[in-house]
């Protein structure tokens, strides 16, 4: 099936969005019921952990962790934002760099400034997107020392409705920032799978959000194939994806084919299609891959197929290097629901 398809619906009586692109699941969105990474609180600050580097905080959805505390003292209320999914015991990761993002606009409070997305490079319409910002910015202001980005979907956006986004955003910054002071409380709610799908997938798409979309287009097949460890790269190789708790092992196989080449060709076929698999299992933290065997001098080239694809991939992830038994270290940010338990 060609073209570009995002199906909301739900899923285990879920709520969840899935994105496909030519027959291919390409993405996959399903609400947990841990605090969303883009929760806002007012937290409460309660003990320094020294040797950590940071403090642990009161919120309404339990305890959580932030960094480069520096004069943050026991008791006072400070507004942070989550950053990823909490791992199963451990304190909910947060942030004090607050973003206020839509699909069009995102309000940074620590950042001032008007910027226009770098994906854009029509000076036009660049142009014109600045305007539209100065005319919205004249009815509602930007917090002091704010400033706001305009996203690359304004490309497909009306005006409109790009408006109406950065009026929306300034209003919320504004309501936000000022409500510093109180007892612990959930202030902004972060998205769920059908928001963030509409926010995050913005290229041209079909969208289907009747009930039964998943089966419909093939989705509810493509989640059964999520439960098996093995991923097949064609030709007999395959790549196993197996997360523990204190990291993801990835280990790739050439299967039955036995010449020169094959090696690097099931190193390729995996690191290619490897960001796409990590983000549909919603799996991060340290990924340990263990490559077919390969020359030494072949390396560049796997790394460099890597890390083309991971240009394409939102989430946040960087390539460490190898280590001394050839294995290929990366560092992947925890903003998904990691998907083994809930299928």
């Amino acid at each position: 099936m060609k073209g570009s398809t995002i199906a909301l619906d739900t899923w285990n009586g879920r709520e969840a969005a899935a994105h496909v692109v030519d027959g291919q699941l390409e993405d996959l969105l399903i609400e947990d019921d841990r605090p969303s990474p883009g929760n806002i609180y007012r937290a409460i600050a309660q003990r320094p952990m020294k040797g950590q580097g940071g403090m642990f905080l009161d919120t309404p959805d339990g305890s959580a962790f932030l960094r480069q505390v520096k004069g943050l003292r026991p008791g006072a209320p400070i507004l942070v934002q989550v950053t990823g999914f909490a791992e199963p015991g451990k304190a909910i990761p947060v942030t004090q760099r607050l973003l206020f993002k839509s699909r069009y606009a995102i309000v940074t409070p620590d950042a001032p400034g008007l910027n226009v997305s770098r994906q854009i490079r029509d000076d036009d319409m660049r142009d014109s997107l600045l305007e539209l910002v100065h005319e919205a910015l004249a009815e509602v202001s930007l917090p002091e020392g704010a400033g706001l980005i305009l996203r690359s979907s304004c490309v497909h956006g009306a005006e409109d409705e790009i408006t109406e986004d950065i009026i929306a955003m300034a209003e919320l910054a504004r309501n936000v920032l000022a409500d510093t002071t109180g007892v612990a409380e959930l202030l902004v709610a972060g998205e769920g799978p059908h928001a963030l799908a509409w926010r995050e997938w913005t290229d041209p798409a079909e969208v289907d959000a009747d009930s039964g979309s998943f089966a419909r287009h093939g989705v509810d097949e493509m989640l059964e194939d999520l439960k098996s460890p093995t991923v097949q790269l064609g030709g007999g190789a395959s790549m196993v994806i197996e997360p523990t708790t204190a990291l993801v092992a990835v280990d790739v196989n050439t299967g039955n084919d036995t010449s020169p080449a094959a090696g690097l060709k099931a190193n390729l076929a995996a690191f290619r299609d490897l960001p796409r698999q990590l983000r549909l299992r919603g799996l991060g933290g340290v990924v340990i891959i263990d490559p077919a065997p390969m020359p030494k001098k072949d390396r560049r080239v796997v790394e460099g197929a890597l890390k083309a694809a991971l240009k394409k991939d939102k989430v946040e992830t960087i390539v460490s290097g190898w280590t001394n038994l050839g294995m290929l270290e990366l560092q992947r940010k925890r903003d998904r629901v990691a998907i083994r338990g809930l299928l």
